[in-house]
């Protein structure tokens, strides 16, 4: 999105330092929000968009507009991964809501043999 500033030029707040800053801000929102679902990094970009839409919104969220929001998430998601880990015995390091990782990611259907 571009605007006009004060000075005449062009604005883009898209890639403004304020963007940033409510991106960052809503991609660590999120990514609580789905690691507490015991949701990976993997798992959550290979969601379609319109499930990723609708877990924006069960965390109370307005959906990212662009795929680079999700992208941070993932990333979010994969270091909390990694400290968890490294800390098995800290509260912080076990997701609370493992039981509903199964509305937003569906596992694998076993053929019948």
């Amino acid at each position: 999105m571009t605007t006009e500033n004060a000075g005449g030029g062009q604005f883009d707040f898209a890639h403004s330092e304020q963007a940033a800053k409510s991106r960052q801000d809503k991609a660590t929102a999120l990514a609580r929000y789905v690691w507490d679902r015991g949701i990976t990094g993997s798992e959550l970009l290979d969601l379609t968009d319109a499930v990723r839409r609708k877990l924006a919104r069960a965390a109370d969220l307005h959906p990212p507009s662009t795929m680079e929001t999700w992208t941070i998430v993932a990333e979010l998601l994969d270091r909390k991964s990694e400290w968890a880990a490294e800390h098995p015995g800290h509260d912080g390091a076990t997701p609370q809501h493992t039981d509903e990782k199964i509305m937003w990611v569906k596992p694998p259907i076993t053929p019948w043999t």
